[in-house]
């Protein structure tokens, strides 16, 4: 299989921030290799001055399997590494920052 490229499905503000506490949401990405497609999604937390980070990133929702190079599937937390990998490569913050844009 050839490298996913992953494109923004969407981005949803779950939890409009305030003054008081954070804004709160969810972004979900598409792989495509044009043979097989894979899905990716996390929860987001606005911070001051604009930042926005993962809640937590040993929680991506996927349907992605890593394999050992003996062909074995790697568990979940021990995927973690690669799955945020493919999340640092994307502008996943600049749709979050849109998303936030779009509620003001």
């Amino acid at each position: 299989m050839q490298q996913l490229q992953f494109a923004h499905l969407s981005t949803q503000v779950l939890v409009p921030g305030d003054d008081k506490r954070p804004s709160l949401g969810q972004t979900l990405w598409q792989g495509d290799d044009g043979t097989a497609r894979a899905g990716v999604a996390w929860d987001w937390v606005s911070m001051p001055a604009g930042v926005v980070a993962m809640v937590d990133p040993m929680a991506l929702i996927t349907n992605l399997q890593f394999l050992t190079p003996e062909g074995e599937v790697l568990a979940p937390f021990e995927s973690a590494r690669q799955l945020n990998e493919i999340v640092h490569a994307l502008p996943w913050q600049y749709e979050v920052q849109r998303a936030l844009s779009a509620q003001h």
